[in-house]
């Protein structure tokens, strides 16, 4: 960690009115840690380690002796340990005189991403007279928020995976009209290997589903058990890739296509509603960050949600309307949510997140996903918005 990211970290803990933040791992439980500091894989890391930067002064570290050298890259004062009597004692002595410290700490894990830290872990910082806050929004500045290289990978990206996406819709059709064997699985291979071609990666295949499998916001094609892709089949694709270089930042979308040359109105009607929560969540966010107003995920998921509520499909909107974007395809910013929790961290600059509304119903599902950047006083969508459902044979 440079000289000048502590002074970064010092200068947000003050603004919070934090005291310090405290960074704790075991057996790499805690990604976040390791990223925002800048260890790396960070060794074996088979030792329970403690990181404090203190809001003012100078950082301490606490490691066990048998891998001392696990924070060296890091400045501050190092005090080592063997036995738990010494952990607690060294632990108290880095704490002292600190009385709210920020960890990976959700209240009731409202918000899963952050909450990393174990409650043992956090019974004893209190214990030892602190009290423990949320590093939520710290996280935010420090590992959400995108550099302009990571804003440029992104869009570059974003190019091959829309033009993959575009060529899986060309070469279903091409093999249906050929009445030659498709199955999901297949397809979804096919654009794997593209990606592949194009130094594209991800930590999955893309999503290909057909029918009544589209109506399942997680499925996965698999070898066994996927289905053929027909003529007259709904299909959803659900694409998401990457840069293959350090620091590069996910591109996420999904598009729907229809395998007949119009697409049928039950069809069309759905998707009309879905594109109407999409574009009246896009739209809150880009009124809220023109207009400076402090804007919360919950708030953009509600935006979403009572279009698709009011329109009468309510209970088949099942998930969240968005999540955060970065190094992993689901990032540690604040997410759209306001079903599968209450997120009620502030949207800020500098951070990437999708807008993917969805209605499944037992028969078929469909779903729309963007991805929307916010910089400095504008909020903008980063790739193409589909506005119907593609009749691919048309």
């Amino acid at each position: 960690m440079s000289a000048m990211k502590l002074q970064e970290i010092q200068k947000a803990l003050r603004a919070a009115g934090h005291d310090g933040w405290l960074f704790y791992d075991h057996h790499h439980r805690d990604p976040i840690a390791a990223r925002v500091l800048g260890l790396g894989s960070n060794g074996m890391a088979t030792r329970r380690w403690f990181y404090f930067v203190p809001s003012r002064g100078t950082p301490s570290k606490l490691v066990h002796r048998i891998e001392a050298k696990q924070l060296d890259s890091l400045p501050g004062r190092k005090i080592e340990y063997s036995g738990w009597e010494e952990l607690q004692k060294g632990l108290g002595k880095i704490l002292s005189g600190s009385k709210a410290i920020a960890m990976q700490y959700s209240p009731q894990n409202n918000i899963p991403y952050i909450g990393l830290v174990d409650a043992g872990t956090i019974e004893l910082v209190r214990k030892l007279g602190a009290k423990v806050v949320s590093s939520a929004d710290l996280v935010q500045k420090f590992e959400a928020a995108w550099t302009p290289e990571q804003f440029e990978s992104h869009k570059l990206a974003g190019r091959i995976v829309d033009r993959v996406t575009q060529e899986a819709f060309a070469r279903a059709g091409s093999f249906v009209r050929e009445n030659k064997s498709l199955t999901e699985f297949e397809l979804s291979q096919w654009m794997a290997a593209q990606f592949r071609a194009n130094s594209v990666v991800a930590d999955a295949a893309p999503n290909v589903s057909v029918g009544a499998h589209a109506g399942d916001p997680h499925y996965e094609p698999r070898a066994v058990g996927s289905f053929p892709i027909r003529k007259g089949d709904l299909m959803l694709l659900d694409v998401w890739g990457k840069l293959d270089r350090p620091g590069a930042v996910f591109y996420d979308i999904t598009w729907m296509g229809y395998l007949g040359e119009s697409v049928p109105a039950k069809f069309a009607k759905i998707f009309h509603i879905v594109r109407q929560a999409r574009d009246a969540a896009i739209e809150f966010v880009k009124q809220s960050v023109s207009s400076g107003r402090a804007t919360y995920g919950w708030e953009v998921d509600r935006a979403a949600r009572e279009v698709i509520r009011k329109a009468g499909y309510g209970k088949f909107f099942t998930h969240r309307t968005g999540h955060s974007i970065g190094q992993d395809v689901h990032g540690n910013g604040a997410n759209m949510d306001g079903l599968e929790t209450r997120d009620d961290r502030r949207i800020v600059p500098h951070t990437c997140f999708s807008i993917e509304p969805g209605i499944y119903l037992p028969e078929f599902g469909v779903r729309t996903e963007v991805n929307v950047y916010v910089g400095d006083g504008e909020a903008s969508v980063t790739g193409p918005m589909q506005e119907e459902i593609i009749p691919i044979l048309e």
